[in-house]
């Protein structure tokens, strides 16, 4: 039985380019397509930190974006089949709104111009539920307007008959290796070292926490179901959990999973400028292609816990 499922991998094995791979999201996704026998090609910089990937270091291919013209990049290893797009800049130091359009709109168009030339048929963006109209939420506006922008870009690509662009607008992704200045990091974080006191806002904004195991999941799910039969040109996708909590829920849940003794200031910071206060994403295309979140949301934290005590 093992050995037809491995035969069955190897025949539906395609290569794929993968950006963000060191990073916290792609790093799970290079781990959920090798599972599903791909080959990966992980794009990267020669200073990145690969502590992320660095059990399934030789089992990829990367390459260094600093190394090499993209061009030349991709044409090493063609031809490409698919690429997955998950790198991205915040911008949360301030950067200028160029070095936005630079990292997160000219350069994945270029990629997607110049994987499609050496063979993709298929590119899976990564957008954020945060890219919602009207765009009134003010924080990191340049990445949000950025991401916008690309996914049209992607969608007059698709529209052309160049590829097929599948958009992946994604909700509030959270699991252990996560960068240490996200949230739901920063709360786990304080309330296993029982820091004094934890200031928050009245935490009333819901939001769909997804646990990052099963976001890189629908990831691998989307590119075996888009490369298995025709699709249309362009499709969108929510991904989350499909259900909604508050903030001070999730909060409170850390702080119970801990056993914490900080004390919880809800109300000490007042909201950022247009809060959005409910962002849930709407599963029903997804789970009808068969995937389902299987982490709960406990069990995410619990696992983020363990990760913060080991390395307190």
């Amino acid at each position: 039985m093992e050995r037809i499922e491995l035969e069955s991998k190897a025949e539906h094995a395609l290569r794929v380019l993968v950006t963000g791979a060191t990073g916290f999201l792609g790093s799970y996704i290079v781990k959920a397509l090798l599972r599903d026998g791909h080959h990966v090609i992980a794009l990267k910089r020669s200073f990145s930190d690969c502590r992320r990937i660095s059990g399934v270091l030789p089992d990829i291919a990367t390459a260094d974006l600093d190394g090499a013209e993209l061009e030349a990049i991709v044409a090493q290893h063609a031809p490409i089949d698919a690429v997955v797009h998950a790198a991205t800049l915040y911008g949360r130091d301030e950067a200028p709104f160029s070095s936005l359009m630079e990292a997160n709109v000219s350069f994945p168009l270029r990629l997607l111009e110049t994987a499609v030339s050496n063979g993709a048929k298929l590119f899976l963006n990564t957008d954020t539920f945060i890219n919602r109209e009207p765009l009134d939420y003010k924080y990191l506006i340049g990445y949000t307007l950025s991401k916008k922008h690309f996914a049209e870009w992607g969608r007059e690509a698709a529209l052309k008959g160049a590829v097929r662009f599948i958009n992946v607008k994604l909700e509030h992704v959270f699991g252990p290796l996560d960068n240490d200045d996200k949230f739901t990091s920063y709360v786990v974080r304080s309330c296993v070292a029982n820091v004094p006191e934890l200031k928050l806002t009245p935490g009333l904004q819901a939001r769909d926490f997804i646990y990052v195991a099963d976001a890189a999941d629908a990831y691998a799910l989307l590119l075996r179901r888009s490369a298995a039969r025709d699709s249309e040109p362009f499709r969108q996708y929510d991904l989350g959990t499909g259900r909604a909590i508050e903030v001070r829920e999730f909060v409170r849940h850390v702080h119970r999973l801990a056993r914490s003794q900080t004390l919880l200031q809800f109300g000490a910071l007042p909201y950022r400028e247009h809060e959005m206060m409910h962002s849930q994403a709407d599963i029903e295309p997804l789970t009808a292609l068969g995937w389902s979140s299987r982490v709960g949301l406990q069990e995410g934290i619990q696992a983020m816990i363990d990760e913060a005590a080991y390395s307190h």
